[in-house]
């Protein structure tokens, strides 16, 4: 690998990193937890890792993953599924649950990840740590292995909204400027379906709480289309997944995990006319977020609908992808920012519980400015799970 800076000399310096996986670091495998990439050395740093690199970032370790980020449990990898350090009986969550778990468990101080549909964001929920899906485009995607150039992000993963913004202002060279305090938060009257577990919606409603107390203008506010955004996003992302492995599926499709296998056929069903319409959908949707944005700054919705699954609980694959994905999907149709963060524990299983907080285009500020505010109130994302060495 090649060296970092000297000590002293950048904004991450002495922060332990972890690569997700899919992410190229220099003379080590990158192997997508893939068999189809069990020896695949990478010759280069992706840019993503060579800016964390040269900001004094110590890049010790790559990380598990679902299958070429292809799944909301990551327990289908060629390594074996990485568990949850809360309790490793249930799944930290996917594509990038080796991220979440190594930053919870305290083997890395910031993961990268990648989010697609919520790969980021699902982990860092069932991790109970904070993790940013950036504004599309914003952060160099070169290296990192493809799921769908239409949705795929590279996010920084740590404890805290602080070090994520850090590492964000690293991952951009984009420079902090002041913002006026976020003062309207939006909370959706009905977001995509009504149901979520109770004690997620009784942990969001008291985050909800926390803001008003703070000083935050708290307004309901309608999202147009949401119930059926999660749909459009399937439809243009498992198309482009198809095409990526289509080679792949027609010489050695044994080599996939099942799990991958299944959800990467989905996308031969899916033909021009499809694509057309949800790509119509897709601006449709954007167009009444602009709306949104217009009325308040930040949206407030839960990151996962119900508590975080066991390793060995038995649903289909499309199912409990619909159910794991159905509030984190909708946010990757937007082309903004989402920011989750920690607000609970689930009171039967004493799992971690997350928020999704959502802003305009490039509006990563906001949601920094909101995320710190909260974190400086509570201490949920203090918290230590019982496997953990930091």
């Amino acid at each position: 690998m090649p060296p970092t800076p000297p000590s002293g000399t950048g904004p991450l310096d002495g922060v332990t990193v972890g690569v997700k996986d899919n992410i190229e670091v220099a003379g080590v495998r990158s192997t997508c937890a893939s068999a189809f990439l069990a020896d695949h050395v990478a010759e280069h740093d992706a840019p993503v890792v060579r800016r964390l690199r040269e900001a004094g970032g110590q890049v010790v370790a790559t990380l598990n993953l679902a299958e070429f980020a292809v799944g909301v449990t990551s327990q289908n990898s060629a390594a074996g599924g990485p568990r949850n350090p809360w309790d490793p009986r249930r799944v930290p969550a996917g594509s990038s649950g080796g991220s979440g778990a190594a930053v919870a468990a305290g083997l890395v101080d910031l993961a990268l990840g990648t989010d697609s549909g919520g790969s980021v964001r699902l982990p860092a929920s069932a991790c109970g740590i904070t993790g940013l899906r950036p504004t599309a485009d914003l952060v160099d995607t070169t290296g990192v292995y493809p799921v769908s150039a239409d949705f795929d992000t590279v996010g920084p993963m740590a404890r805290t909204v602080e070090l994520v913004e850090r590492a964000f202002h690293v991952l951009t060279d984009l420079p902090r400027r002041p913002r006026a305090r976020t003062s309207v938060v939006g909370v959706p009257t009905r977001f995509v379906t009504d149901d979520v577990d109770p004690a997620v919606r009784a942990a969001v409603e008291a985050m909800v709480e926390v803001l008003r107390t703070l000083g935050y203008d708290v307004r309901p506010v309608d999202v147009p289309q949401a119930e059926k955004a999660q749909a459009h996003v399937y439809t243009l992302l498992y198309s482009d997944l198809a095409d990526v492995h289509r080679e792949r599926l027609r010489t050695d499709p044994g080599l996939f995990q099942p799990a991958t296998l299944e959800r990467i056929r989905v996308g031969l069903g899916i033909d021009a006319d499809d694509r057309r319409r949800a790509m119509s959908a897709r601006s449709d949707f954007r167009a009444g977020l602009r709306g949104v944005f217009e009325e308040v700054e930040v949206v407030v919705t839960p990151t996962m609908p119900v508590d975080v699954p066991f390793v060995d609980e038995r649903h289909g694959v499309l199912e409990q992808s619909t159910r794991l994905g159905q509030l984190s999907y909708p946010w990757s149709l937007h082309s903004g920012p989402t920011l989750a963060v920690p607000v609970g524990f689930h009171p039967g299983s004493g799992m971690p519980i997350g928020a999704q907080l959502t802003a305009a285009h490039a509006d990563e500020a906001a949601l920094f400015a909101i995320g710190r505010a909260y974190q400086d109130a509570t201490d949920w994302h203090l918290r230590r799970p019982p496997i953990c060495v930091a």
